[in-house]
């Protein structure tokens, strides 16, 4: 099926097959190898479970944060945890608007119940807060911090944009999402594609999952590792074995590689050459 006849619904679930199903993208799960805890038939599973909230998504109507809410539920029916969380956050206000522009109008208009609804739905995972993070989404009284300042869901990003890359599509106009989708379509089709735009990201842009979870100088010294494989210093199969080993996991890159496939695919970059 190309791409122009997928419901946007079919185009985000093959946008998140996509990104993991290529190999190999150093330190994340793909066809290649698993994680202890998480195997590639998680990621998929997700993609099936997940399909209401992105046709809910899609339709324009409700709330995104509580569609954000119905996919972490959905897909958060088996012991490989939470997958695509990340994802949601790009996929569901890309899909409500139906383009980046659209998207972007959305988010400003999300509201408390909005922000509410996320944080529910963020106590659900096993997502890492920042430590900057005002409001622990495992203080009962977090909720009510929300409501008694009026945050919208806009705010709760903005806030955690200076730490979180995902977070920072929200305030920035989803640049990196359109920078991605701009590579592939300047690289061309298939799956050398998707690996070379996400090593490209990779090479110029710490990843702020790996920040959490290692500390900024671990994101760093791999952001030079990934410009070395670019550069044909370092062999790209060495570096994927080095990150899984050492459990460096660029979670926050493969999301943005999937919001970009999604906006790439609905602007007719062709996945199966």
């Amino acid at each position: 099926m190309t791409s122009h006849l997928m419901s946007p619904a079919e185009r985000a679930q093959l946008a998140m097959v996509l990104e993991v199903s290529a190999f190999p993208k150093p330190g994340n799960v793909d066809r290649c190898h698993d994680y202890p805890d998480t195997r590639l038939e998680h990621f998929l599973a997700s993609v099936i479970f997940s399909r209401p909230s992105l046709e809910e998504a899609s339709s324009g109507r409700g709330r995104i944060g509580e569609i954000i809410g119905h996919a972490v539920r959905q897909t958060n029916v088996h012991s490989g945890g939470n997958t695509h969380f990340g994802a949601f956050i790009l996929l569901i206000p890309l899909l409500y608007g139906g383009t980046i522009e659209g998207a972007q109008e959305a988010v400003t208009k999300t509201d408390v119940s909005d922000a509410v609804a996320f944080y529910k739905a963020f106590a659900l995972t096993s997502v890492r807060m920042n430590e900057t993070d005002a409001l622990d989404v495992n203080d009962p009284k977090a909720l009510d911090e929300l409501r008694n300042r009026n945050l919208t869901l806009y705010d709760v990003m903005e806030h955690s944009a200076p730490n979180d890359m995902v977070a920072r599509e929200w305030v920035n106009g989803f640049l990196l999402t359109r920078r991605g989708a701009d590579m592939l379509h300047q690289i061309g089709p298939g799956r050398e594609a998707i690996v070379e735009m996400f090593l490209t990201l990779f090479a110029t842009e710490p990843d702020t999952f790996i920040i959490k979870k290692h500390g900024r100088e671990v994101a760093e010294r791999t952001m030079e590792k990934a410009r070395e494989v670019l550069t044909g210093r370092r062999v790209l199969e060495t570096f994927d074995a080095e990150c899984i080993e050492k459990g460096i996991n660029p979670g926050s890159i493969a999301d943005i590689t999937i919001a970009a496939l999604f906006i790439a695919l609905g602007e007719g970059w062709a996945w199966d050459s």
